[in-house]
């Protein structure tokens, strides 16, 4: 057990924010699922900013890396461009 007021506080801290950046993370995980599952060129096309605006957000903020970011748009974007 934490035997300081600080460290107890950021035992605290890194509770709450390891729940915030696990939601934020796994948001981002379903939104690129979803780009992925998608068949239709049009509807990946109107999703694929908002992707990449959150991969770009997520990346500045360290939840993720910066080249997981970048790996993760490059795919996306192949992936829309073999769409028919």
């Amino acid at each position: 057990m934490a035997n300081h007021k600080s460290s107890e506080k950021r035992i605290r801290q890194t509770k709450t924010r390891t729940l915030h950046n696990r939601y934020y993370a796994k948001t981002m995980r379903n939104a690129v699922r979803k780009l992925r599952a998608l068949t239709d060129k049009d509807e990946a096309v109107k999703l694929y900013p908002k992707v990449q605006k959150m991969l770009d957000k997520l990346a500045k903020k360290n939840i993720i890396h910066k080249n997981k970011a970048a790996n993760l748009k490059s795919s996306l974007s192949k992936h829309i461009n073999k769409l028919g």
